[in-house]
């Protein structure tokens, strides 16, 4: 079963870039000015054989090739370099990859780093964290007890919270990959990002719609995480009820109040996908292009070659995708074994 939901903003969109947003174009031009030369430049990549595939040009954004491993230290370095300068801890929920990168940016920073990880979350990417020199403080797997703990760890050390999805330091830091991608690609049509937390996404429909409003934004999220997609569908902030189960671990979290209102106006449509459409899709990336990205950043291949988007994207040529981590869970692939990959 496969849903979709179509907003046609068109002509709206001028409307609504005049909207109270948490942050600005503004803010991520200044995000990326602040966070120069401490993160990549991600390559942009191609591939025939997938062009031919989704029968659309594919401009593959390469995030797994990001510092830390995920386009999620953009926004922890953006924030923490904003905080004032008598900060004396940062403190996050995270599910691995924004844990890791705000280890690192508290890091380089000589501040102290406080992460609150569900108990689910991948080893390697608690492995990372720590690595980085943050502490792990474990949760139960649903946003309330993620919000609950790292408030008792605020409590506890006076730290500053750095919400991975919410924090508008973040959000702004996000966008900045659709700064580069539209310097990398000039004739982009447009752009698909996966959604759990929205944070990418708003950043990014942000970034791109206040320079090039005709370029399509378009998210990709799990059938098995589609709260996204139900917010657009009934009009108002509906989040998951229960923790979803999903492959795509990074995008287990919910939009959120600050990052929804974006979304609602600025984002063209949502396109949910089945597991098996993202395990595949994550596989054609690492045989056909050599990456190796965790299965979160297979969305948005997944969404391209669905019949839905296909049927709303035919005549369009030009095509970004955000290949947004590769923190794979090596111990967690048995997977590729299953018979329905290669059907």
């Amino acid at each position: 079963m496969r849903r979709r939901f179509a907003c046609r903003i068109g002509a709206r969109v001028l409307r609504t870039m005049s909207t109270s947003y948490c942050v600005s174009l503004k803010d991520v031009q200044e995000a990326q000015k602040r966070i120069h030369g401490l993160v990549h430049t991600t390559p942009v990549m191609t591939c025939s054989s997938l062009d031919k595939l989704a029968a659309h040009k594919l401009f593959f954004k390469c995030e797994l090739l990001q510092k830390t491993g995920s386009f999620k230290i953009r926004g922890a370095l953006n924030a923490v370099k904003s905080l004032p300068s008598d900060c004396t801890a940062v403190v996050t929920h995270s599910s691995g990859n924004h844990g890791q990168a705000l280890a690192l940016a508290a890091q380089l920073m000589g501040i102290p780093a406080h992460v609150v990880v569900p108990t689910t979350a991948a080893a390697c990417k608690k492995s990372a964290i720590l690595g980085y020199g943050a502490m792990i403080v474990d949760c139960e797997p649903t946003d309330e007890s993620r919000a609950e703990v790292a408030a008792q760890i605020i409590q506890k050390t006076g730290g500053v919270l750095i919400h991975p999805n919410q924090d508008p330091a973040v959000i702004a830091g996000q966008g900045t990959i659709g700064l580069e991608l539209l310097q990398q690609v000039p004739d982009l049509e447009a752009l698909v990002i996966p959604v759990g937390g929205g944070g990418m996404l708003a950043g990014i429909a942000v970034a791109v719609k206040a320079i090039k409003p005709h370029v399509k934004i378009y998210a990709a999220e799990p059938l098995n995480a589609d709260d996204c997609y139900r917010s657009k569908m009934n009009g108002v902030l509906t989040p998951n009820i229960q923790p979803p189960v999903t492959i795509a671990d990074g995008v287990k979290t919910s939009i959120g109040p600050r990052t929804w209102p974006v979304i609602r106006d600025l984002v063209d449509d949502v396109f949910v996908v089945t597991e098996d459409e993202i395990k595949r899709a994550t596989r054609l990336v690492w045989e056909r292009m050599k990456l190796l990205i965790e299965p979160t950043a297979g969305l948005g291949l997944a969404a391209i070659l669905s019949s839905s988007f296909q049927e709303k994207a035919r005549q369009m040529r030009n095509i970004g995708v955000v290949l947004c981590g590769g923190n794979v869970d090596l111990g967690g692939i048995d997977w590729v074994k299953e018979p329905s990959l290669y059907n």
